[in-house]
Order: structure tokens, then C-alpha cells, then sequence
């Protein structure tokens, strides 16, 4: 910890969080829109909105609860929830415009204050006086943040005296004056209209958040705070419309943005409540948004500088914001951008409803806090924010969600580091563990195999062909899995830092090939035993791997090798490559019509030449037959193959002279091939040694070979659709 960190001046649950959101919700709008409110919807559509507006503001303060109560909450706030559980790419895009906002809401704030006195000093220039107020807030805060934060103590009380004066002024015996919605009238406003005006008055509960670096105990002072203020507001809001119902002059609610002032008992005490409220928001902002920007410095989202403290405090980014908000008074008309700021605030709020219902869905083990809320009230509430943004503004809702697209694309191409753990490790764990189990309950089709290859290599540089075949075979298809077998005394293993950084080394040499892939290492006293054990336990809850890929060699134990993986329903692809040297124009796949292996070299060939690497490649099928009488009857069977498995392929028969091997003839029309696919048979475990020499010299004079031994379950299905066998 810094000495800097050391000298930050901590605050309890009612300087630090209470009183900075309840005054935010006790705001501008109370003062000059509840009249106009209850004037067009009535008493009971006005409790309607306002229970509406302050169910979606609660649960999200329930929301903000269970997360601070689940973690350390750091500074930032919000921005520190939602990058904590979603990564800093989705903080980020939420984290600067939510620091845009929250500086923009120190020069509206600042506005308003201006356009109070203006009721007092009529003539008073309003820009003026907004700028010489947002420099006036900005250097309280950067010379004294505890007496700020304390001077709103006293203007909490100004707000409550003025709403004490209002309740006194009504005359409680005279009956309610507006029962009924005022949504006849032909310029009236109908429910939605008034319910987005009203909405931005229960706003405003990030603020003790985003104070969050500033506190003693977080995890207590948040939830507490927050939750205090969102129901100290809503009673208030449910009894000033009550006591506005009861005035007579109608006409007057709607156009009088001062009626509080002819309701009231002690008028003079209005305006000092409202210009208090209006100057507690602007504190609340130039405290709020400095914070904001010091946590995306301290991820590197920003420069360092910009978040450094002096004196135990963000001066710098004080001034930033200070000085973002000076400009915006240079804007003039501020309502487009003030709705683009509330649409900012919400799709937060939005982010935060969501982030505690996937925390609640995903279940991570770490996920333990004190105040649980259920995942459909916390979705339900970030579906109440999608809709207020909708019914407020629709093309800024629009514009507000671009923009955070936007920054978010932007810092995903941009490398950044994060030393925490966020929850998008979880989130895809439970999202897999559903999606496994749910397959684990379809019945196995031929029509949904897919290759998922086991490839050993003995070193991906080494190996990268066929790798990179392996990759073509399964690219948006299949899984490939790149095994690197080490033999060696299993009582001598590699330490764990050594197996990661060999790992490590396998999956950024294959990144930089553009290949995806898992990558492992595996330590096996025997070779060909370790093949079949790696084979055995690869893959999870159905997904294991079912095509093995590795290279020929004279050296394998073939025999038996080929018998277990065949007993385990592994299909085998033995590789014998130079590599392409960029051509990769043929295929030809020889079919023997013997052993069942057709389908697969068959379906292989067509993945292949659906990827980027062969795309322009051409499938020769290819069968040799030793009578003349047999080739139109095998010609036929071959178009007919690739007319029912609507496979494109050039289909040759050949015929074999008695004086020709099948070496010869293979290597007389495959010679020019870029691959050659070859089918194997089993071998008898007795006769091994001449199996291995047989295919060896049947590839013999051939570049690139596949020998494939087709052991799925099922076989000759592979190409066609409705269950039939093809020979």
C-alpha cells in the first residue's frame, strides 16, 4: 500500500454513503416536476409511477448490495463491480461513459443552480453563473473533500425543512383534489410521458458507491447506506404527492413548476431546499466522477498520471472532470446531452442488475455474499432499466448502447491485463456444464458426428502439417485437442510451472499459426500404452475425442495400437506428410469398397475442402478394379455415392494390369495429388510386421498420405442422411 493510499481520509455508512444518495434522490425534480405529476396522472397514477420507478431503483440497490457484500468493492463503484465480474473490456465500455455522465451531471447540476438564482436576480446571466459555479464546486472539493462531504449534512437539513414547511401548509381535512388521471384532456400527457420525466427523481443511488475507495467498511457501509437511502425516498415520495393531491388549482399543478412555494407553510424555506438539493447533486458528481476515472487509470484503461492521488485524494482527475464540464456549458442547449446522460446512468444500473443475476446463476464457489437477491428480480430490474431507456428516449437509448459497443469492441483488440479473477470463466463453465448435459440426453445420430481430433505430436513445430490439417478438418466444426507425449519415469514428472510453460509455449506458437486448439502435456512410461490411456480419458461428458490423428512410423507398435483404439470406437488417421508448400488444390481419396473406410475419407475430404487452406482443392474418388467386366458396375456405384451424399468429387475407376501393383497404379494417378487418402484394414496381431510393410510400401513414392482405419460407431453412416450403410 502507498503512502498515498495511507492518507485517504475514511468515511462511515451516513457521511459516505447515505447522505450523498438520499440527497441525489431529493432533487431538482422533486421540487419542480412533482406538481406538474400529479397534476396529469393523478394521485393513484402518480403512486403507480412512483412504485414502479422506486421497485426497479430498490431491487437494483439489492443488486448493488449482494455484489458489495460479496467483495472487497474498490474504488470506482460501479465501474469496479461490473469489471470485477465481466472483465475490464465490459467495464470499460460501461466505466467511460459512465465517467462522461457523471462529470456532465456536475454541469447540469450547475445549470439549474444558476437558473435558481436567476428567480432571485432576474437578468442574471445563466451560462455565466454556471461556469463560475462548477469552478466554485470543483476547488471545495480539491481543497476540502471532508467538508464538502460534511456541508452536506446541513443541506440535507435545509431539504428536510422545506419538505416539513410543505406538509404543514397542507390542509389534510379539506380532502384529496386530484383522485383520477387528467390523461383525457387532448394535451395531456398519457402514463409513459409522465413516468419518464418522474424516473431521473430515483436516480442517483451510485453515488455513496462511487465513493467506495473512501470507506472504513465497504461491505457494511454500502448495502446499508444505499438501501437506507432508496427507502427514506421512496416514503417521501410516497407522501408528497398525498399532500400536493389535496391543493385545489389544478391548472396550477400543471404549469407551475414552483408550486411547492403556495402549498407551503413557510414559503421562504423552498427555495433554499431546492438550490441546497440542486448544489448537493453537483457535489455528489465532482466527488463521484474523479473516483470513477482514478479506477480506469489504475486498470491502464487510462494513463497512469491520471489517477494519482495528492494528499490522499484524485486532484488530477478532479481537474480533468472539472475541466469537462466547463466545456460543456459551452454546449448551451444541455437537454440533448442531459437524456444521453440519464441513458448512460441506466444501461449502469442495467449492468449491474445483470452481473448479480448471472453471479446467482453461474454459482462460483466465491460468490458468498450477506444480502442475496434472486437472478429474476436482479433480471427483471435490468429489464425495467431497457424499458424506461425505451420509453425515455428510444433513439438516445440506441445511441447510449452503440456507443458502450463501441468502447467495448475497441478494448477488446486493445491488450489489457487484469490481476482478478472475473466471472466470465464461470459464466462459460455453467453455460458448457448445461449445454453437456443436455446433449448427454440426445440420442447419438450419425447425422450430428463431428470430428473431434486427439493429434500427437512430438512437438507443434515439428508437427505443425499436421496440426494445421487437423485444424482445416475441424474449423467451426469440431474440437481439436494437440497432445504432446513426453516418455519418461512417472516417478520423475515435470514440476507444474515447467508442464505450463511448455503448454503455454504450445498454444502461443499455435495462436501465431492462426490454429485453436487445447494443447496438453502427458507423461507416459510406454509409448503405445500412453496413446491408448490419453485416448481413453480424453474429452468430458460425451464430448470426448473420437478420431485419433498421429504420424506413420515403422517404429509403432501398430498392431496393437490399432486394435484398442478400435475397441474403443476411435477412428484412426496415421500421417505420412512433407507438407503443401502453399498448393492445396487435390484431393483424391481411394476407395476400396472392402473395409467401411470410404465414408470417412470421403466426409474428411469435403471438410477439408470447405476451409480457407483448400477451398479451391477438387475431391478425386478413385477405386481400382482387376476385371474389365467390373468397371461400369464400380463407376456407377461411385457416381451414385457422391450423388447421395451430394458430395463433389471426380470419379475414376481404374483398371489393373496383372504385371501392375497396386503401389504402381496408386502412385501413377496419385502422384501429382496434394493429398492421397488410403483406407486400412485390422491387422492380425501375428502378422504385424508385414501389415506395417505392406501400407509403408503402398504409400512408397507418395508425398502426403492419410491412412485411415474408420472404427466409429458409426460406420459407412458418415455421409448419408437417413441411416442407410454404404459399402
Amino acid at each position: 500500500m502507498s503512502a498515498d493510499q495511507q492518507e485517504v481520509k475514511k468515511y462511515g455508512t451516513l457521511l459516505g454513503v447515505f447522505i450523498p444518495s438520499i440527497l441525489t434522490i431529493l432533487g431538482a425534480i422533486m421540487y419542480l416536476r412533482f406538481g406538474w405529476v400529479v397534476g396529469n396522472a393523478g394521485i393513484w397514477g402518480t403512486m403507480a409511477i412512483v412504485g414502479l420507478a422506486n421497485a426497479i431503483t430498490l431491487i437494483t440497490a439489492l443488486s448493488v448490495s449482494s455484489l458489495a457484500t460479496s467483495q472487497r468493492v474498490g474504488v470506482g463503484g460501479a465501474y469496479f463491480l461490473i469489471s470485477r465480474s465481466l472483465g475490464i473490456s465490459m467495464g470499460g465500455a460501461i466505466g467511460l461513459p459512465l465517467y462522461l455522465s457523471q462529470s456532465i451531471s456536475l454541469t447540469l447540476y450547475c445549470y439549474a443552480l444558476a437558473e435558481g438564482l436567476s428567480m432571485i436576480f432576474p437578468g442574471a446571466p445563466i451560462q455565466l453563473l454556471a461556469g463560475v459555479f462548477i469552478v466554485g464546486v470543483t476547488v471545495s472539493a480539491l481543497k476540502a473533500t471532508e467538508l464538502v462531504l460534511r456541508s452536506q449534512v446541513f443541506i440535507f437539513g435545509l431539504v428536510l425543512l422545506s419538505i416539513v414547511s410543505l406538509l404543514l401548509g397542507v390542509n389534510w381535512d379539506a380532502g384529496l383534489a386530484i383522485t383520477s388521471a387528467n390523461y383525457a384532456a387532448p394535451d395531456a400527457n398519457g402514463f409513459w410521458d409522465v413516468f419518464a420525466v418522474f424516473f431521473p427523481a430515483v436516480t442517483g443511488i451510485l453515488t455513496g458507491l462511487s465513493l467506495s475507495g473512501d470507506l472504513e467498511d465497504p461491505e457494511k457501509a454500502i448495502p446499508y447506506g444505499t438501501l437506507g437511502a432508496v427507502v427514506v425516498g421512496m416514503v417521501l415520495y410516497l407522501i408528497i404527492p398525498v399532500a400536493l393531491a389535496h391543493y385545489k388549482d389544478v391548472d396550477a399543478m400543471l404549469t407551475n413548476t414552483l408550486i411547492w412555494m403556495d402549498v407551503a407553510r413557510f414559503p421562504m424555506l423552498i427555495l433554499p431546499g431546492l438550490l441546497a438539493a440542486i448544489l448537493s447533486s453537483a457535489i455528489g458528481s465532482i466527488l463521484s466522477a474523479p473516483r470513477t476515472l482514478q479506477a480506469l487509470a489504475d486498470d491502464g484503461i487510462l494513463p497512469e498520471r491520471v489517477g494519482r492521488l495528492e494528499d490522499g485524494e484524485p486532484k488530477f482527475a478532479m481537474y480533468i472532470s472539472g475541466g469537462v464540464a466547463l466545456l460543456a456549458v459551452l454546449l448551451g442547449d444541455l437537454n440533448a446531452v442531459a437524456t444521453v446522460v440519464t441513458m448512460f446512468f441506466l444501461t449502469t444500473y442495467c449492468m449491474i442488475n445483470v452481473v448479480s443475476a448471472l453471479e446467482s446463476l453461474v454459482r462460483n464457489p466465491s460468490f458468498r455474499p450477506k444480502f442475496h437477491i434472486s437472478w429474476v428480480y436482479s433480471l427483471m430490474a435490468a429489464a425495467g432499466c431497457c424499458l424506461v431507456m425505451m420509453l425515455i428516449n428510444p433513439l438516445a437509448s440506441v445511441s447510449a448502447f452503440l456507443i458502450e459497443l463501441g468502447i467495448y469492441i475497441y478494448l477488446s483488440r486493445v491488450t489489457l491485463s487484469s490481476t482478478w479473477g472475473d466471472m466470465r470463466g464461470g459464466l462459460m463453465m455453467a453455460i458448457a456444464r448445461w449445454a453437456l448435459l443436455a446433449h448427454k440426453k440426445l440420442e447419438e445420430h450419425s447425422r450430428n458426428w463431428r470430428p473431434n481430433l486427439l493429434v500427437f505430436a512430438e512437438g507443434v513445430e515439428e508437427s505443425l502439417w499436421k496440426v494445421q490439417a487437423a485444424n482445416d478438418l475441424t474449423v467451426g466444426r469440431g474440437i481439436v485437442t494437440v497432445v504432446q507425449l513426453q516418455q519418461s519415469d512417472l516417478t520423475s514428472l515435470p514440476s507444474v510451472e515447467e508442464r505450463k510453460n511448455t503448454i503455454e509455449k504450445m498454444e502461443s506458437f499455435l495462436q501465431s499459426q492462426d490454429i485453436d486448439a487445447f494443447c496438453e502435456l502427458d507423461v507416459v512410461d510406454r509409448k503405445t500404452q500412453g496413446y491408448v490411456s490419453v485416448a481413453q480419458a480424453n474429452g468430458i461428458a460425451g464430448m470426448q475425442s473420437n478420431t485419433i490423428m498421429m504420424d506413420w512410423s515403422t517404429d509403432l507398435e501398430v498392431a496393437p495400437l490399432m486394435l484398442a483404439m478400435d475397441s474403443l470406437q476411435k477412428s484412426l488417421v496415421f500421417t505420412r506428410l512433407k507438407g503443401w508448400e502453399g498448393k492445396r488444390e487435390r484431393i483424391d481419396v481411394w476407395w476400396s469398397g472392402t473395409y467401411q473406410n470410404g465414408d470417412l475419407m470421403l466426409l474428411l475430404a469435403h471438410l477439408l475442402s470447405l476451409s480457407q487452406h483448400w477451398r479451391t482443392a477438387k475431391i478425386h474418388l478413385k477405386t481400382v478394379v482387376d476385371e474389365d467386366a467390373l468397371f461400369e458396375e464400380r463407376e456407377d456405384a461411385l457416381r451414385q455415392i457422391c450423388q447421395q451424399t451430394r458430395i463433389q468429387a471426380q470419379c475414376e475407376v481404374l483398371i489393373r494390369q496383372r504385371s501392375q501393383s497396386l503401389n504402381e497404379v496408386i502412385v501413377s494417378h496419385s502422384r501429382t495429388a496434394d493429398l492421397v487418402m488410403l483406407g486400412m484394414s485390422l491387422p492380425d496381431p501375428d502378422k504385424a510386421d508385414a501389415f506395417v510393410e505392406w501400407y509403408d510400401t503402398l504409400a512408397a513414392g507418395l508425398d502426403n498420405v492419410f491412412f485411415v482405419r474408420n472404427s466409429s460407431p458409426f460406420k459407412g453412416q458418415l455421409i448419408v442422411d437417413d441411416g442407410d450403410e454404404l459399402d
